[in-house]
């Protein structure tokens, strides 16, 4: 079985940097983000301190509305080159191997940290962690809430909810990529326009306005993430629609500034009447905001990835007006001017970075959630509170990387790394 979708199939580049790049910021910024969280009035954190604000609400949405969107977007792009070389049995395996292990790993190990923790700040609650665990696994089957089929009081995959959808997703994708259509021409005339890659949002709005977001998964619907991930296995690899990005970039971010301006304050409204939940109600309030954030997500990965994309030549505006989903990929971008030694350092830390962002993601929460758990007891001043918990939560999240995972076979296999010498996919 081929994925090849084209001429595009055999230029697209296997590696884009900027996007390992984004990968990894994003993960680091998870910890500011959970972190946050601590303080956060609105939000049910493991962990919450005796003072919260709701400055950090607002701050986070201008994160969440493209941050775990972005992720998927990548995933997708990546599962459509892991595809191209492995097939779909092949690429069914590597995805089991790699989200798999590392999934059922963490559960077993270090996932039942976080609701242990929120038990222990309860008063009168002293029970151990290993009186605790047989509670935490004590599950049953719930089809209902698919993938997610397990089911218990305290059970839960916590943060590792991202690991769970990719795998899904990526098991959903393989014995289906084989119908993907060679021939994308038909796509042309969406991007074809001016600011026509905005349209494409309106699919991920309407999964928005009518089944809801999920505060658990990043604000928002699992099925939205679904077409995200979709979106970046049939469309970013495509370098008719990279080009169009590249174009679309500034009125993309346009757009998602003004819907963010005119969604966040009615998502506040819509969810500050008495038994109003913006995230799932029917109202047309809720509704609408809920349509305009989906849109302004989208607008805001287009901008991101346009803007991110720098190649050597930039296609003229008669070529973007004529030039079809395969047509031939620009050079890659080449810095100029970059001092060697400069150059160097990137590479150097592009290749720590890239491999370490599956298990920085599975580390960070458990950590983030046992400094918070010691360092809220301070009563110190909110801002101090939070920059103690970032800087000792990044320190240690590295560290256990570097020292307990990156180093040996067995860890690297348990936390979903490659070996040095293997491709990269």
């Amino acid at each position: 079985m081929t994925t090849r979708t084209g001429p595009s199939a055999q230029l697209a580049p296997e590696r884009r940097p900027e996007l390992d790049a984004m990968r990894a910021l994003v993960v680091v910024g998870l910890v500011f983000f959970h972190a946050s969280l601590v303080f956060d009035s609105r939000d049910d954190f493991y962990v919450k301190n005796a003072e919260t604000t709701e400055i950090t609400f607002i701050i986070a949405a201008l994160c969440v509305i493209w941050a775990m969107p972005l992720l998927f977007l990548i995933a997708g792009l990546g599962s459509w080159h892991s595809m191209r070389r492995r097939g779909a049995g092949g690429f069914a395996r590597e995805r089991l191997t790699r989200l798999g292990v590392p999934l059922v790993f963490a559960t077993i190990t270090i996932i039942p940290v976080p609701q242990w923790l929120r038990l222990l700040g309860r008063p009168g609650y002293d029970e151990s962690y290993w009186a605790f665990l047989p509670k935490f696994f004590s599950v049953r089957l719930d089809l209902s809430d698919f993938p997610f089929v397990l089911d218990g009081e305290y059970f839960e995959t916590g943060h590792l909810w991202f690991v769970v959808l990719l795998l899904v997703f990526s098991l959903l994708l393989a014995p289906v990529a084989r119908w993907v259509p060679r021939d994308r021409a038909w796509l042309a005339a969406i991007a074809r326009p001016r600011g026509g890659l905005l349209l494409l949002g309106l699919p991920v709005a309407v999964i928005c306005a009518l089944v809801g977001l999920e505060e658990a998964f990043g604000g928002w619907s699992r099925w939205a993430y679904l077409a995200f991930f979709v979106y970046g296995f049939v469309l970013v690899t495509d370098p008719g629609f990279r080009a169009a990005m590249r174009r679309d970039r500034l009125p993309a971010a346009v757009a998602g500034a003004v819907l963010m301006a005119v969604g966040v304050p009615g998502f506040i409204v819509a969810g500050d009447a008495p038994g109003a939940d913006a995230f799932t109600d029917l109202t047309p309030l809720a509704v609408g905001v809920r349509a305009l954030y989906g849109l302004a997500g989208w607008c805001w990965l287009v901008a991101i990835l346009g803007a991110l994309d720098r190649p050597s030549r930039a296609p003229s505006e008669s070529e973007l007006s004529e030039a079809g989903p395969s047509e031939s990929e620009p050079s890659e971008s080449r810095p100029s001017g970059s001092r060697p030694a400069e150059a160097g350092l990137r590479r150097r830390l592009s290749a720590y970075l890239a491999p370490a962002v599956l298990p920085l993601y599975i580390l960070h929460q458990p950590i983030v959630v046992a400094v918070a758990y010691f360092v809220v007891g301070w009563r110190a001043p909110i801002l101090l509170e939070y920059l103690v918990i970032v800087a000792i939560s990044l320190v240690l999240t590295v560290a256990a990387y570097d020292v307990l995972v990156r180093r040996t076979r067995v860890t690297r296999f348990l936390f979903g790394m490659r070996e040095p010498t293997a491709g990269s996919g």
